[in-house]
C-alpha cells in the first residue's frame, strides 16, 4: 500500500492501522500529532483508523529542549 508521509510516497504493507504505522516509523506516540487526509487524527482513536493507499499524512515529531 502507498502513503503519502510528509510529502513522500512511501510503500507499506497492509492491513495498517494508524497506530501501527507510528509504531514502524519508529515513534513515540505521546510525542506526535497527525494530520490524515487534511484532518486531525486523536490520538484515542489512532488503533481504530484504518489506513487506505493513497491515504495522505503530515506528521509532526515534538521535540523538547531548552534551557
Amino acid at each position: 500500500m502507498k502513503l503519502q508521509i510528509n510529502g513522500e510516497s512511501r510503500e507499506f504493507n497492509s492491513p495498517l492501522t494508524l497506530s501501527s504505522l507510528i509504531e514502524q516509523l519508529g515513534m513515540k506516540a505521546d510525542r506526535v500529532a497527525v494530520e490524515l487526509n487534511r484532518e486531525i487524527a486523536p490520538r484515542d482513536k489512532w488503533a481504530e483508523i484504518h489506513l487506505k493507499g493513497d491515504d495522505r499524512l503530515e506528521i509532526v515529531h515534538f521535540v523538547g529542549g531548552g534551557s
